[in-house]
């Protein structure tokens, strides 16, 4: 701990403890420590799409803290218990609703071995009603999380935010084999959304609001070639509810990539349907825009939002996919006017998307929203249900007479299910999208150099995805899905050349993906994320943050080898 009144505080921040999918006191198999195979491709076996994400605020409350700091990511519980040992005088828990107990636990932990320490509670989880009195703390901090913490801790506010540099995903793999690309960089351009759907956690945490990190698209593309360059990494998973709401700013930076002729190799973004049209799909096309997660939530107006009035959802997919632009579109089941004879309807509608990845989540009122008063006005919450169950895969929590007991998670298994068998595996999917890019931009008649530099990115990617397809016949779902593997492999390779090395990093690739389904068989296909402990010494994180503040070498470091040196040193490129 701080000696010294002057000293700097001794800061410890940490997410909740592992495992993570089990079954215990603390939490549910169902709650994995991992997106798309926890809610996007469950159900495709060893196709799965598998990775980890760090818990991206704490590095980001790190980077913009004076302190001695430390960032605990998926520890185990005796891990944060030794860390606790080591005296600190500040403990952050972040946490979501489903982790309650475990945030429960940490703080009990807390109290017991370092009972000096002051406890802060962050995180979605800070919206449970009554969190107050059912966590033990010193301070809660709801919202972003920054500006807060720096009046806790008496410093300036107001100060510039610094934007770590973290890479977005860790362990990414499909059939056992790394996800071909750099796992790329993260960059959070602000949080929360405007759109205020009743529905949505992000809106409502935030205000319903958006809260910017950068004032402009110059400032946050400066950030992204700071992030580039000290990672060595063109490509970045875009953190923000709906980058394109704010087209002025994805507008300039776009600008400032065609001035300076510095193109970034993938952008992968949030944004709602309206956002996107409104922007312009040819736009993200030379954006760099490779992924886009869209909520499409339901095929009626009953079900759906403002946001998506007007629009012919299964138009703006195949267009975004023409154009290479993989999709991922989310939908709702169990709403209040779902019934076993009309779910089925929206389900069909989600799954005739044909969308690279479709999320299916059960309709789950949680604190602040609007949908949850709404429910706990009429008195539909389950009070009943313990928070582990809170997380939209298994249960509902709130009651609907048409789905009780097991209804919900077995209509959301056949849902999963049936986009898996029609539409076939999202890896296929992919190098279909990819394809389709591929060939749109090979045949426009005229490309400028921004559009002659996506195609050669997308023909890259084409080459690295394309040895997949041999993986993808051998473990196909069923006989269409094989025919179409083996159909599109052999479009790719007449277009491109079937090379023997393409053929032979084919072979080596199923000789994996068999090992792969043999590890699954063996040890079931739970993966925990590896505990990553990240130290920020006070005096070294000052001068960090004095370098990223820096005005930006706008060259790539590819054309610019004493741009990394530079952006340390200060001196000129």
């Amino acid at each position: 701990m701080s000696n010294t009144p002057n000293s700097p505080k001794k800061i410890l921040l940490s997410g909740v403890f592992g495992p993570f999918g089990v079954d215990d006191e603390f939490g549910r198999k169902e709650n994995i420590m991992e997106l798309f195979h926890n809610q996007v491709t469950r159900e495709q076996g060893e196709a799965s799409f598998r990775s980890h994400h760090r818990s991206f605020g704490l590095y980001f409350l790190a980077e913009n803290l004076d302190g001695d700091i430390t960032v605990l990511d998926f520890p185990s519980r005796k891990a944060f218990e030794a860390e606790l040992r080591k005296g600190y005088d500040i403990v952050g828990l972040s946490f979501i609703a489903p982790n309650f107990k475990k945030a429960q636990a940490m703080a009990a932990a807390v109290r017991r071995l370092s009972p000096s320490s002051q406890i802060v509670l962050g995180g979605h989880g800070t919206a449970i009603e009554g969190i107050e009195k059912l966590i033990d703390h010193d301070h809660i901090i709801r919202g972003e999380g920054i500006r807060p913490f720096r009046r806790l801790l008496g410093q300036n506010a107001d100060a510039p935010i610094v934007h770590p540099i973290l890479p977005s995903t860790e362990q990414s793999y499909v059939f056992g084999l790394p996800i071909p690309g750099d796992s790329g960089n993260l960059l959070v351009p602000g949080v929360g959304c405007v759109n205020g759907c009743a529905f949505c956690c992000t809106t409502h945490f935030f205000g319903k609001q958006s809260v910017n990190f950068f004032s402009s698209g110059k400032e946050l593309f400066e950030t992204a070639c700071r992030i580039a360059d000290a990672r060595g990494s063109e490509e970045f998973f875009v953190m923000d509810e709906n980058f394109l709401k704010d087209r002025t700013r994805a507008m300039e930076f776009l600008g400032e990539m065609e001035r300076t002729g510095r193109y970034f190799d993938e952008l992968h973004i949030f944004s709602s349907a309206e956002a996107i049209l409104a922007f312009g799909l040819d736009n993200m096309v030379r954006l760099g825009v490779s992924f886009v997660w869209v909520g499409v939530e339901s095929s009626s107006p009953t079900g759906n939002y403002e946001k998506n009035a007007g629009i012919d959802a299964t138009q703006l997919v195949n267009d975004l996919r023409d154009r290479g632009i993989l999709v991922l579109a989310s939908g709702i089941l169990c709403q209040e006017h779902h019934t076993p004879a009309n779910i089925q309807r929206d389900i069909d509608f989600m799954v005739g998307l044909n969308a690279d990845f479709v999320q299916f989540m059960l309709l789950s009122p949680m604190p602040t929203t609007t949908l949850f008063k709404r429910h706990q006005e009429l008195g539909l919450l389950r009070e009943d249900l313990p928070f582990e169950e809170w997380h939209g895969q298994k249960e509902l929590c709130y009651r609907h007479p048409a789905f009780p007991g097991d209804a919900p998670a077995v209509t959301l298994k056949g849902a999963f299910r049936k986009d898996f068998e029609v539409n076939s595996s999202s890896a296929y999917r992919v190098i279909e999208t990819t394809w389709r890019g591929y060939q749109r931009l090979l045949n426009l008649p005229v490309r400028d150099s921004l559009l002659n530099f996506r195609l050669l990115k997308i023909g890259s990617r084409l080459r690295r995805w394309s040895p997949m397809l041999a993986v993808v016949a051998s473990h196909a779902v069923n006989d269409l899905e094989r025919t179409r593997a083996l159909e599109l492999r052999a479009k790719i390779d007449a277009a491109l050349g079937g090379s023997l090395k393409s053929r032979a990093i084919g072979l080596a690739a199923r000789a994996i993906a068999a090992a792969w389904v043999l590890r699954l068989r063996v040890l079931g296909d739970g993966l925990q994320p590896k505990q990553i402990r990240t130290h920020y010494p006070a005096t070294v994180r000052r001068v960090q943050a004095a370098v990223l503040t820096m005005p930006c070498h706008r060259k790539p470091a590819a054309q610019c080898p004493q741009a990394a040196v530079a952006m340390v040193t200060g001196e000129s490129c």
